[in-house]
């Protein structure tokens, strides 16, 4: 079927309201799993050592599951034990995705935390700092400095990642290219969806060099 200035509007305006979807996917995701995963960072350096390995176990077991596995487990499992629609299909899908997120955030951030050295830490306790001003007084930028590129790369891999959710029939932007392919044999919607990626990505990309600009005057 060729495609028409009419038909191509039309597309447009449907992909954008799925790509609305992935947007607030990616939001949620970030705004719940960066805080989240700073917590579980704590837990997985805990001094309590029944918490670090209950932490790391959990941590390793949902990085070595697939995301899309998890997003399975998340909607169908409580529907399978109980019979009971514990969460809606969108709900399911951001805690997966929180909890996934969560977990590889946690492991970028005890990279970086456990990469200050230990000479900053003995300075500020010997200015008569607390342990929580040393953190956030001294630590916490140089923590953010250290793992500004791996977060990156991660919060990109979200990017793309939220077209997982089409699983379990989230009308996320490539679930609607889809149905466009299903229903009226339209393969080009598919592709074009690759536009709203890369303009996503690029200018994610765009914010996080601006950050380590600003960011460079930690550099020796």
């Amino acid at each position: 079927m060729a495609i028409t200035w009419s038909s191509f509007c039309k597309v447009t305006l449907r992909l954008l309201e799925g790509f609305e979807t992935t947007c607030l996917i990616f939001a949620l995701t970030l705004v719940l799993a960066l805080p989240l995963g700073l917590i579980i960072s704590f837990g997985s350096m805990s001094k309590f050592k029944p918490l670090a390995f209950i932490t790391r176990v959990f941590v390793w077991i949902i990085r070595g599951v697939p995301l899309m596995l998890q997003i399975f487990v998340v909607f169908y499992v409580p529907r399978l034990l109980w019979h009971w629609p514990f969460l809606s299909r969108f709900n399911a899908v951001i805690v997966a995705f929180v909890i996934n997120y969560a977990c590889y955030f946690s492991e970028i951030y005890r990279g970086g935390i456990e990469g200050i050295p230990r000479g900053q830490y003995e300075a500020g306790e010997v200015l008569g700092m607390t342990k929580s001003q040393i953190f956030f007084k001294v630590v916490l930028m140089q923590v953010v400095k250290r793992i500004i590129a791996p977060m990156s790369n991660e919060i990109i891999t979200l990017v793309k990642d939220t077209a997982l959710a089409r699983v379990i029939m989230v009308a996320e932007i490539l679930k609607v290219a889809e149905e466009y392919a299903s229903t009226s044999a339209l393969i080009w919607p598919t592709f074009y969806t690759a536009v709203f990626y890369l303009v996503f990505v690029g200018v994610l990309t765009l914010l996080f060099g601006y950050i380590e600009k600003k960011l460079s005057y930690y550099k020796a």
